[in-house]
């Protein structure tokens, strides 16, 4: 019988590594010091016969596999449903052998033909290559990023398409139960690996903290199998549901002889790897070509941030975007870069306006500051307010900064609004609920009620101004005095930075 204190260890060891023993791991360059489970896990681990507290720790990782946000791309795909040449006959078996042939002389992992694996080869290119383009395109991006983390801990650099499987190479993935990132770590996981989660960041998010996380978590799992196909198997359904294939299977420690002995979903999740992994490498004879351009991680940098500031506050002052800042800079949470004493959080920006930041950067903090202290005052005591009403997301909106100019919390308008992520589309409709009753602040004018904002264009004179190539509407309002950005923006109609081009002629009023 499991001793009481084995079984919490088995129960907190499904998504936290305890930090007990810190064997080494050869990487063949330096010696890493690599927390994994404990020795009497993975002994118990091999011996389970069938308790309870197994069944339990089989569910708890299987809440987690049911609801990955790749589930419906792999999971419902049946690896024993044949797709007979027939009916797809781009890929015939011969060939397909011949290629996974060459492609197991150049990889640790034991890549074999087998009718699964076909199977979903073929679903694959007959159902999904607009999503492959895409992922491709993604994939430009991500994968120097991933192969010099796994280069690092001396992984095989094939492990970079486990993130197709995990995330399709989306940041901010989050699957029901908040399996999270590109690399889909739950919360206590991410904790274990040094993931910082708080109001505002979320490293789960960041590309490069995920990457290192998973490199670590990866090491430690192949510590205790000593095969990639195991430890791939285990990083899904657990190390504890893949020892119990292995004692289920008469002791066989090769994946596809145990598969039937581990649950439906891990079953399905080691031949889509190998599929995407086939797929990715043999793109070009199946015509399958990146559709989207994304930024080269090479040609982005970073830099520290020494104050708080918002991307909204960002994209008006370098006329950039919050798809393309989100993008950079997935692991904030609510489109705020938050200044802590103590940390350092960076801002990743193409390299070509690393320069202008830095250049400008006191005008920008300046600007910043002077935009927080535009913010809605809270509202005079004893003045009333709606029970409810129906805002409109404007561009530039996100939900830290609708909370804030209403007195309310992210979480509440999520909830309020049924909404599952931060993220909005513009002309949305909220409903808020702001403080009724009475305020507790007792500031003696502030906006009452939200209405739309009156905009007259004023007589007189004006300048008529010439948008030049770098321009933003923060650097040409500091060439006209007492002008300010929301001015020229309601003089000249301007309801989007996208709108703001080279050669563009904006009327600038005498104020």
């Amino acid at each position: 019988m499991i001793k009481p204190l084995i079984a919490i260890l088995l129960l907190f060891s499904i998504q936290v590594f305890p930090q007990q023993k810190t064997p080494k791991v050869s990487d063949g360059k330096d010696t890493l010091s690599i927390k994994i489970i404990p020795d009497d896990f993975i002994k118990d681990s091999l011996q389970l016969t069938n308790h309870k507290e197994a069944t339990l720790i089989d569910s708890l990782w299987l809440s987690s596999m049911y609801n990955s946000p790749l589930y419906d791309d792999f999971q419902f795909v049946d690896p024993d449903e044949k797709i007979t040449d027939t009916i797809f006959n781009e890929l015939p078996t011969e060939l397909l052998k011949e290629r996974l042939t060459y492609l197991n002389s150049k990889t640790p992992f034991h890549v074999e033909y087998n009718p699964s694996l076909e199977n979903i080869i073929k679903h694959y290119l007959k159902t999904r290559k607009d999503n492959l383009s895409d992922l491709m395109g993604k994939a430009s991006y991500y994968f120097p990023m991933f192969e010099e983390h796994l280069d690092k801990y001396d992984l095989p650099l094939e492990i970079k398409y486990l993130a197709i499987v995990e995330s399709a190479l989306k940041p901010r993935a989050r699957s029901r139960v908040g399996a999270t990132g590109l690399w889909q770590f739950m919360y206590y996981t991410g904790k274990q690996f040094n993931l910082d989660v708080s109001s505002y960041v979320d490293e789960r998010y960041d590309p490069i903290r995920a990457t290192e996380a998973a490199c670590k978590y990866l090491s430690s799992l192949y510590t205790i199998f000593g095969d990639w196909d195991l430890a791939l198997a285990a990083y899904n359904s657990g190390p504890g549901n893949v020892s119990k294939a292995i004692r289920r299977s008469g002791g066989s420690k090769n994946y596809w002889n145990i598969r039937h002995y581990l649950p439906r979903e891990t079953a399905g999740y080691l031949p889509a790897f190998y599929a995407t992994y086939y797929i990715m490498e043999y793109a070009k004879e199946h015509n399958i070509k990146p559709s989207t351009s994304y930024a080269n991680r090479f040609e982005t940098d970073t830099i520290v941030i020494k104050r708080q500031i918002t991307f909204d506050q960002i994209n008006k002052v370098l006329n950039t975007d919050n798809e393309l800042l989100e993008f950079l800079n997935p692991q904030y949470k609510l489109n705020i870069i938050p200044y802590v004493q103590g940390k350092n959080y960076t801002l990743r920006l193409p390299k070509h306006l690393i320069g202008t930041f830095v250049s400008n950067e006191q005008q920008i903090y300046a600007y910043a500051e002077a935009d927080d202290a535009q913010r809605e005052k809270p509202l005079p005591k004893y003045f009333e307010t709606p029970a409810s009403f129906t805002y409109r997301v404007r561009n530039g909106d996100y939900l830290g900064k609708i909370a804030q100019r209403y007195g309310v919390t992210v979480s509440q308008i999520k909830r309020w609004n049924g909404l599952r992520s931060n993220r909005l589309n513009i002309g949305q409709r909220l409903r808020i609920y702001p403080k009724g009753g009475t305020a507790v602040s007792t500031s003696s004018s502030s906006k009452t009620t939200p209405s739309k904002s009156i905009k007259s264009t004023p007589k007189g004179d004006y300048t008529t101004y010439v948008v030049k190539e770098g321009d933003s509407l923060w650097l040409i309002s500091k060439k006209f005095p007492e002008v300010s950005v929301e001015q020229i923006k309601n003089w000249n109609n301007i309801w989007s930075v996208k709108s703001l081009k080279p050669g563009t002629k904006l009327k600038i009023y005498k104020s």
